[in-house]
C-alpha cells in the first residue's frame, strides 16, 4: 500500500479473503491464495439424536480494503431422529477476523461480519422449517450470535433440513494486508 500525502490518494491494496467453519478469512495481494491456510470444522455433537454438521472450509474470494464481500458458506445441515416432535434451533455466531498480531489494523470485527441463511435446499420428512434470514434484505450482524434456522419434525420419522448460509463481510478502510482467520460456529439445540 502506498503512503498517502496531502492531495494524493493512497492506492487501495487488493485483499484475498476465505473462510472455514470455523473460518478462515484472507486479505492479501490479489495473487495471494489462501489454500494453504489450515481449516476446522464445527460440529455440535450431542448425546441424543440431533446433530448439525457443517463444511470444513469455505473460500470467501479477493477483495480490497473499504470494500465489502460476499461468499457461500457450503452446506449445513440439521438431522434430527428423536422421537416425538420437539423443535429445534440452530445458531450461528462468529470471532473476529485477524492478522499477524491482532493489533486493531490486523483486526475485521465482527460487527463488520453479517450472515443470512437463505431458503431451505434440502429436506425429508415431514414438519416445519423457517430460515433465519430467508432473503439478503434480512441478513444479521454476527456481533451476537443469531438464529440461523428453526424446525419441528413429525413424530414417527427421522428428518433433515440444509441450507447455504451467505457470510457478507465488510472490510474495514484500513485494514492491513494478510492472512486473517477467524470462528464462525453454527450449533443445535
Amino acid at each position: 500500500m502506498s503512503k498517502s500525502r496531502a492531495g494524493e490518494s493512497a492506492m487501495r491494496t487488493p485483499l484475498s479473503l476465505a473462510a472455514s467453519i470455523a473460518l478462515l478469512l484472507a486479505l492479501g495481494a490479489p495473487a495471494a491464495s489462501a489454500s494453504g491456510a489450515a481449516a476446522m470444522a464445527t460440529v455440535a455433537w450431542r448425546a441424543d439424536p440431533l446433530e448439525i454438521t457443517v463444511p470444513a472450509s469455505a473460500s470467501l474470494g479477493s477483495s480490497v480494503v473499504g470494500s465489502t464481500i460476499s461468499a457461500s458458506l457450503g452446506t449445513v445441515t440439521v438431522v434430527d431422529s428423536r422421537g416425538g416432535v420437539p423443535p429445534w434451533t440452530a445458531t450461528v455466531s462468529a470471532t473476529d477476523f485477524t492478522t499477524g498480531g491482532g493489533s486493531p489494523a490486523q483486526t475485521i470485527a465482527k460487527t463488520n461480519i453479517a450472515y443470512w441463511s437463505g431458503p431451505s435446499t434440502a429436506s425429508s420428512g415431514g414438519g416445519s422449517r423457517t430460515a433465519g434470514q430467508n432473503t439478503a434484505a434480512q441478513m444479521v450482524s454476527l456481533s451476537a450470535p443469531a438464529i440461523a434456522f428453526r424446525g419441528r419434525k413429525q413424530a414417527g420419522a427421522p428428518s433433515f433440513t440444509s441450507w447455504e448460509p451467505t457470510l457478507v463481510v465488510t472490510i474495514p478502510p484500513l485494514a492491513a494486508a494478510g492472512l486473517y482467520t477467524g470462528v464462525i460456529t453454527h450449533s443445535v439445540a
